[in-house]
């Protein structure tokens, strides 16, 4: 954010009275400012002369009665600059221009925080240090040991005092060969192994090579550096080592300069740092890569968000207001202090925050309100979970994608439909590009009238055509906060859709907002605006269904067996044709009502199942003829299949939504089943009749008809399956999902650990496919529910576990005792030990289950819980004393 010019500081001192003001740039010295003629002995060294000679030779300075003037307004880099040239000595320009109200600018521009003002609130300290405790069990961070050792790998390589003995094409070569795998930026990008691993240190991936300003090209083999215009041009060998020697030098003057930074160092001599980075290392300071070859040398002064987006968004995050201006370093004095708070190294910190708190987002505002004479849109984008803007005559807008050519196209079709000026006409255009295809998933957005908020929600789905609504460009929200407020600095409002960004305390705001609203009781169902597929938004695994079946009509739901793969598709199955025929869930309809979904055993429902398998063929699913028996008699009948009967439903039923599971369908003949529907089955082919080949009749799949599959990744890999079938269906991957066990504990097992472990083993020791071979984690539940008993855990292990991993291995009973323990295979006897799953053989079996991965019993889950039987106990323990003192009164 800019300072207006009007918001001045000043320095008044001896033979030295100035007036300036920031800018995005640096910083202004105002005509008329008087300026030190004596240069201090210490600064003599620095650039200062220089510099001041420079002025003086340009006329910006000129010598009046034994001092200098400015002759006109002069940027600066830097506030320190400015002020030293005032001054005529070093100077730590954020402490020395001073408001007229006495502040200094430091405390104007936030840069320096309040005395005794802590980072963290007591509900987010006690979040991060949970978190890196579970991290660090889980092996999810580095060790405090492991991040010094890389550290000094790293340092042992391109440290200040290697760099500085490197010299020509060496130099060149160290610093700048991506295809070296010995360089420095080869180590700063992509180097990923047990010696050094980057991507631990902060992300400087993405974009080209230019990011580094030099490189040299991996189809010519030239060196390339930038233009005028930063586009890549062909430089020679000499030049390209000119360029190296500067980045080495600045690279030298950095690291003396954060070597001087004192470990307590305070915000304002984070400031004065910027600072001087800026002045004597503009070329790599300035840059991603120069910040983070400073934070692998000074781990514990600067954090590893090389990006200034990153550290203001993690500081807003936390409720901190970060300071105003550009800059890699001058946030860094935060997170050392609240890294400080929690006891971590800034590594550490950092990792546990992107976890805790997620992928950088945006914030966006969005207007509730359209049309002429304005009318308020806001109850339907509240109840139906999403938000809208109006242009309807513009109709489905899902080509729309963020480049330039849509927005041209767009201004076109706004000028057609709703003419106005060009410049009213390419604002629109921008609005929607941003709607459409600018706007992530995981964003904030605020529904806004005027500056009042009315709801604050994350966005949880892509673009959305819903005609039926007066706004019917939409997208699907996740409210999190119904109260209504007011902006504190207005912004925005004159826009439709608006990134929110000029003025961080809106953001901050949101953040607290979020922090402090109970979780939002969705509105009652009972009576939707408008009954469709999506006219109510699931959420979860349901809502990753709900939203392909919306854009293509069918989808294959895969994954490692008992991942809940049929569960979910009948789940979804039934709660999308309540929603879509009756506009509510599936929970709040009548007996009668369920029974038109489910069917009964006189006619069939609106959600149907058949399972395919290797006999399976085209004449149980479209059509065929099938041997009858009339008096005594044997002849052949054409019979309709199970989808033929549901598409002829489906069409003598517009109004309905059918809706067919396929339960397997990889073990079926797929293209000898569906023959010639595949052709069809496609969104937009639907509608379009084909002849059937043994009956001759007209045939076609309407567009209400909906199919869901199901497929075992343990029996077939979707690259296996007809790529015609693959470009039909969309596709959701469930996994097996540890979390859903929480913290529960059986018999001294933490399940989720055992869990974990025992996938990890599989994924070791299996071979080839092993991700798709991994145990589900529906077999340790029940009900919903983890199971709780030994009993159900060896029934699971001797009923579904083991033999699924009998199959894996393929009689391979070295591989299987790798993965269950030599407690429960017999290697000799190439069995396994069935007594242990006998009742009476608990304690045993616990024994056996633990020894491949003892660790688990010291993770933080097993000590939770623990800790959570000890509470139940001493609960228990109340209750009884309460029980008794009851007793004792009456």
């Amino acid at each position: 954010m800019t300072s207006e010019p009007t918001n001045r500081f000043q320095i008044r001192a001896t033979e030295a009275e100035a007036t300036g003001y920031p800018t995005e740039g640096g910083f202004v010295v105002c005509e008329g400012a008087i300026a030190r003629k004596a240069i201090v002995p210490s600064a003599r060294t620095s650039s200062l002369p220089r510099e001041r000679e420079r002025l003086l030779a340009e006329g910006v300075l000129q010598e009046f009665d034994g001092h200098y003037r400015f002759m006109r307004d002069y940027e600066f880099d830097s506030p320190s600059a400015a002020s030293a040239m005032v001054q005529g000595r070093t100077s730590n320009g954020w402490k020395d221009w001073k408001h007229p109200d006495g502040r200094t600018m430091s405390e104007v521009r936030r840069v320096s925080r309040p005395v005794g003002v802590t980072m963290l609130d007591d509900a987010k300290r006690q979040q991060i240090m949970d978190r890196a405790r579970e991290m660090i069990d889980e092996g999810e961070m580095f060790t405090e040991a492991i991040l010094r050792q890389q550290y000094a790998t790293f340092a042992d390589r391109f440290g200040p005092d290697v760099l500085s003995d490197l010299e020509g094409e060496e130099l060149l070569n160290r610093m700048h060969d991506h295809s070296d795998q010995d360089s420095l930026v080869y180590w700063l990008e992509f180097k990923s192994d047990e010696d050094f691993d980057t991507k631990r240190f902060g992300s400087i991936a993405g974009g080209s090579a230019m990011k580094f300003r030099i490189f040299r090209r991996s189809e010519t083999g030239h060196w390339q550096a930038g233009d005028k215009k930063n586009k890549p041009v062909d430089i020679s060998v000499e030049e390209g080592i000119a360029i190296a020697r500067l980045h080495r030098d600045q690279l030298l003057a950095g690291a003396a300069l954060l070597s001087e930074l004192p470990d307590d160092a305070t915000d304002d001599d984070y400031a004065e740092l910027q600072d001087q980075l800026d002045e004597l290392a503009p070329d790599v300071g300035r840059l991603a890569w120069g910040h983070k070859y400073f934070s692998l040398l000074f781990p514990e002064k600067l954090d590893d968000y090389h990006s200034p987006e990153w550290q203001r968004f993690h500081l807003m995050k936390l409720l901190q207001l970060p300071p105003e201006g550009d800059g890699r370093y001058v946030c860094a004095g935060r997170f050392v202090s609240a890294a400080a708070e929690v006891g971590l190294p800034l590594n550490q910190f950092t990792t546990v925050l992107n976890d805790v708190q997620g992928r950088l987002h945006n914030y966006w505002r969005v207007g509730t309100t359209a049309g002429s004479p304005s009318e308020s849109h806001w109850e339907m984008m509240r109840s139906r979970n999403c938000i809208a803007v109006g242009w309807h005559d513009l109709g489905d807008l899902s080509w729309v994608e963020a480049k330039r050519e849509s927005k041209e196209k767009l201004k076109t079709l706004l000028a057609k439909q709703y003419p106005s000026t060009p410049q009213a006409e390419g604002r629109a255009a921008s609005e929607l590009v941003h709607f459409i295809a600018t706007m992530n998933e995981g964003d904030i957005v605020w529904a806004a009238e005027g500056a009042k908020i009315l709801g604050i929600g994350r966005i949880d789905g892509t673009y959305q055509y819903e005609p039926e609504f007066d706004c019917c460009h939409q997208r699907s929200v996740e409210w999190l906060s119904l109260e209504s407020w007011s902006m504190p600095v207005h912004e925005g409002l004159q826009s439709t859709v608006r990134r929110i960004r000029l003025h961080d305390e809106n953001i901050v705001e949101t953040e607290r907002r979020i922090l402090k609203t109970t979780p939002v009781v969705q509105p009652s169902e009972e009576e939707p605006s408008t009954v469709g597929l999506t006219s109510i938004r699931l959420s979860g695994t349901e809502a990753r269904i709900q939203s392909v079946l919306d854009r293509k009509s069918q989808v294959i739901v895969y994954g490692p067996p008992g991942t809940g793969k049929t569960y979910w598709s009948v789940e979804t199955a039934r709660e999308l044709a309540a929603i879509a025929n009756f506009g509510k869930r599936h929970n709040r309809l009548s007996d009668e009502q369920q029974m038109q979904i489910t069917g009964d055993n006189e006619s069939s429902g609106l959600v149907r199942m058949c399972c395919f398998h290797p006999s399976y063929g085209y004449e149980d699913f479209l059509e065929g003829y099938r041997p009858t028996t009339t008096g005594g008699n044997v002849s052949f009948e054409l019979r309709s299949g199970i989808f033929k009967k549901l598409c002829h439903d489906a069409a003598s039923n517009a109004d309905r939504h059918y809706f067919l599971i396929v339960d397997e369908i990889n073990r079926g003949d797929i293209p000898r089943i569906f023959g010639e529907l595949l052709t069809t089955l496609e969104k937009d082919k639907r509608g379009k009749p084909i002849t059937l080949p043994v009956s001759q009749e007209s045939f076609v799949v309407p567009k209400n008809v909906y199919l869901i599959g199901t497929m075992n990744t343990a029996d077939r890999s979707i690259t296996l399956l007809d790529s015609a079938l693959r470009r039909r269906f969309g596709f959701v991957e469930l996994m097996p999902d540890g979390k859903v066990l929480r913290d529960t504990k059986v018999s001294g097992i933490p399940l989720r650990a055992w869990f974990e472990s025992l996938n990890a083993r599989i994924r070791e020791h299996v071979g080839r496919d092993a991700r798709n071979l991994q145990i589900g984690h529906s077999y340790l539940m029940q009900s919903g529910s983890p199971i709780k008993e030994i009993a159900s855990l060896r029934r699971a292990l001797r009923d579904d576990i083991i033999p699924l991993l009998e199959e894996y291995c393929y009689e391979d009973y070295a591989t299987l005792a790798r993965i269950l323990g030599t407690d429960l295979v017999d290697t000799v006897n190439l069995t396994i030990r069935q007594s242990l799953l006998d009742a009476g053989q608990e304690e045993a079996l616990v024994q056996a289950l633990l020894a491949p991965c003892p660790e688990i019993v010291t993770t933080t889950e097993a000590i939770s819980s623990d800790e959570s039987e000890s509470e139940a106990e001493s609960d228990d323990e109340v209750d009884e004393e309460d029980n008794n003192s009851e007793d004792e009164l009456s």
